[in-house]
């Protein structure tokens, strides 16, 4: 099988100045549900050793200590929450966050449905009464200013609601990330609001609702994917006095499909590394996936100490 031309031969790296950041901050305590597995378990590790967290482990415990000893890795200082199968698992890692035994919720070994079923239950104790919301970060494999996307994984479908809590959320993550006035995209087809075009309309209700409502941000939509990120393509529709135009920090998606295929396209035609968190929660949520390479969960995992702030 030949490989589309399109696709990128960089692999993901993590960006230092996230990872540097993140150590900046107390390491966290993470609950990883159903931890007995390659992957959550060589996470943990990894970042546990760069200073990023304090593990939790949440699953079958002969199987967590099994993993542990694959990797050479003395687990007997950090406690181990024995349960049997998904459901168990994803019910004790939330509670324990909900709890206050825990400051940071991570998915490892188990099906999505199954995690934020138990991270959405009233009985976890995680609700706040704001909507929850996913962020990827997506750096550039070379560095650079990256590029953050809301939502492309949990919100199907999200209301004006959800996509103002969105661009609250986002930019309350660059403030923390160092950015003094995020510049946020409101994503759609077309600059200008149409009937024909519904995402255009809303892009337009957000951008006039942010003006009002997040000051610290500069908010622009709608605005088409290339005056997004192209400056020439802004210079090109003379739209030079828009302040977003061709240099925003952020996107705001109508929908997961646009959002899912967006942050894809940054991850495997230019070899982003996309981290991400949920959030709205009591404590940040890492939605980690299969197909994660190690960079995107080490920084995800600094992200969460990051959002976090913990006192060194």
């Amino acid at each position: 099988m030949t490989a589309s031309p399109f696709l990128s031969a960089k692999a993901a790296t993590a960006p230092v100045d996230i990872i540097t950041m993140g150590q900046n901050f107390g390491s966290p305590r993470v609950a990883i549900a159903r931890a007995n597995a390659p992957l959550p378990m060589q996470a943990a590790k990894e970042a546990t050793e760069a200073d990023l967290m304090v593990p939790v482990f949440v699953g079958e415990a002969d199987q967590v200590r099994e993993e542990a000893e694959k990797l050479d890795w003395d687990i007997s200082g950090f406690a181990i929450h024995d349960t049997t199968g998904e459901l168990e698992a994803g019910k004790v890692a939330a509670g324990l966050c909900g709890a206050g035994e825990a400051d940071v919720l991570m998915k490892g070994q188990l099906h999505t449905d199954s995690f934020m079923r138990a991270a959405v239950s009233r009985d976890a104790g995680l609700r706040t009464g704001n909507r929850f919301v996913h962020i990827f970060h997506i750096s550039p494999p070379d560095g650079g200013r990256p590029i953050l996307i809301s939502d492309a994984a949990v919100n199907v479908a999200p209301n004006l609601e959800t996509r103002q809590a969105a661009i609250t959320e986002v930019t309350k993550l660059l403030i923390k990330l160092g950015t003094a006035q995020p510049k946020i995209a409101i994503l759609s087809a077309t600059e200008t609001a149409i009937e024909s075009v519904p995402s255009s309309l809303d892009g337009k209700a957000l951008a006039d609702w942010a003006k009002e409502n997040v000051p610290e941000a500069l908010v622009s939509g709608p605005l088409a994917f290339d005056l997004i990120m192209s400056p020439d393509a802004v210079k090109t529709k003379k739209l030079t006095d828009d302040p977003v135009a061709g240099q925003a920090d952020a996107i705001i998606v109508p929908d997961i499909v646009s959002g899912n295929a967006l942050f894809k396209a940054f991850v495997y035609l230019t070899g982003g590394c996309a981290a991400g968190l949920v959030t709205g929660a009591k404590v940040p949520i890492l939605l980690t996936s299969r197909a994660d390479p190690a960079a995107a969960r080490m920084t995800s995992i600094a992200l969460a100490a990051i959002s976090c702030g913990l006192p060194k």
